[in-house]
């Protein structure tokens, strides 16, 4: 049903929330959510080993450890250390060179994950994708390989700019030069790269295109809530749960995986609030 347009205030943004939330729900936000976890945990060691290959093709010693950090620096601690240390191991005794050979299998596997992103939030916006497979798979190919550049640039980008951080922090007393230097530099760049792909996905991969000064406040909201579930889900590792009571040598793949199940309905989440901005912007009633 349709009406007059509502006008947006920052009181009414509580209700468009609470929409958004009811949406998510009825439309089997929970089930997208695990078809996303489940997608990006089948697809990030490729993503990681393509990211090493390429690395490795444009230097003769690529750094893993700090390649690592960066792609998993918004992860709570006990769920990204087991992962880094896994993929460490994948890629000892001369695997980056296999991986190399074998690049092209680890970008389409690495795709799987932002096809999954395509599908939930498509549906989100209860967009219609009338591109045919060829064109969805290519544009997700795309994706996988601007991140991994992004992200070799990026890491490029933090190991240029802590000397200047440092010379800055050095005439700032402590403790805030301290934080500076070493909080400053990380979280810019992290929040940087998360408002950049998460824009990308509302932008570039629903079936219909969407302008940035559509998705914003979706993305914004995406970004907070994950910081938040970072935090909560931290927390909750450190002092309730006992993965390992339950699920042995699989403690660190299930924490991992529950982790993104939460990512990926807040990712949903965010999408399904653009679109009660719409509805309530156009004036249509849920």
């Amino acid at each position: 049903m349709t009406g007059k347009p509502h006008l947006l205030t920052p009181a009414a943004l509580p209700f468009v929330l609470w929409s958004a939330l009811g949406r998510f729900e009825r439309n089997g936000g929970w089930i997208l959510a695990s078809h996303v976890a489940m997608s990006l945990m089948l697809a990030l060691f490729p993503f990681f080993l393509f990211v090493v290959a390429l690395a490795s093709a444009l230097s003769s010693a690529p750094n893993v450890d700090q390649l690592a950090g960066l792609i998993l620096t918004i992860w709570p601690e006990a769920v990204g250390q087991p992962l880094v240390e896994e993929l460490k191991s994948v890629l000892s005794n001369g695997n980056v060179q296999l991986v190399t050979l074998g690049g092209a299998l680890a970008l389409y596997f690495a795709s799987n994950g932002i096809d999954a992103i395509r599908l939930a939030i498509t549906r989100a916006y209860r967009d219609i994708d009338p591109r045919p497979f060829w064109k969805t798979r290519a544009l997700c190919l795309v994706f996988v390989l601007v991140g991994g550049v992004v992200l070799l640039a990026s890491l490029t980008l933090g190991l240029g700019l802590p000397a200047y951080f440092h010379l800055v922090a050095e005439r700032i007393p402590d403790p805030l030069g301290t934080w500076i230097e070493n909080r400053l530099l990380k979280t810019a760049v992290v929040v940087l790269l998360l408002t950049l792909g998460v824009s990308a996905f509302h932008i570039w991969l629903p079936g219909m295109r969407h302008r940035f000064g559509e998705v914003w406040p979706g993305v914004v909201l995406t970004i907070l809530l994950w910081f938040g579930a970072v935090w909560g889900f931290s927390l909750y590792m450190n002092h309730f749960a006992n993965y390992a009571a339950t699920y042995a040598g699989l403690a660190a793949a299930m924490a991992a995986l529950i982790f993104l199940y939460l990512i990926g309905a807040i990712l949903i989440l965010g999408a399904e609030f653009n679109a009660a901005l719409h509805r309530r912007r156009d004036g249509i009633d849920d």
